[in-house]
């Protein structure tokens, strides 16, 4: 809330508040991602970076290439997972590719505004690694991720595993 214009508030005071009230607001549209959101709530189309597409190229990585994963290291095994906006560590089950084996983390971000949850991933750590940039989407057979009885912002999913597919674009 920002002081009344009567107030003794200093004037740059007053205008970094001004800015922290402008960011918090931009940041509830986008999910503080930078991706923007549809009309229903999932995030828009993103571009993979080139650097990504580099990476991937380099460890032998193509569109189409996938593998199990555990959407949430925190919830692995256990049926439902409770899901929220933001920030996810994954975690291979199996190899992806020649480079990326078993319990490589992948880290990425969730958002559950729309019919069915999305989760992008942006980079993977393989064991005892660096982390690089990559571009993969989590994904269920059988009607996607779609959320179970959930509030705003949150979502419930009735397995903790998915496919990670690698992608040169996100949709």
């Amino acid at each position: 809330m920002l002081p009344p214009k009567n107030s003794s508030v200093p004037p740059e005071k007053v205008n970094s508040l001004r800015l922290t009230a402008v960011l918090a607001y931009l940041c509830l549209g986008c999910a503080c991602s930078g991706v923007p959101l549809r009309a229903d709530g999932s995030p828009g189309p993103e571009k993979c970076p080139d650097e990504a597409l580099k990476t991937m190229k380099l460890i032998q990585l193509q569109p189409g290439d996938s593998a199990f994963v555990e959407i949430d290291a925190n919830q692995t095994s256990q049926s439902p997972i409770t899901l929220s906006d933001g920030p996810v560590e994954s975690f291979l089950d199996e190899s992806l590719g020649p480079l990326l084996p078993p319990t490589t983390r992948l880290y990425g971000n969730i958002w559950t505004g729309g019919p069915s949850v999305v989760i992008r991933y942006y980079e993977a750590r393989p064991p005892n690694s660096d982390r690089i940039p990559i571009c993969a989407v989590a994904r269920l057979s059988r009607g996607g991720m779609v959320k179970k009885d959930s509030r705003p912002g949150v979502a419930v999913l009735e397995y903790s595993r998915a496919a990670a597919w690698i992608v040169d674009e996100f949709r």
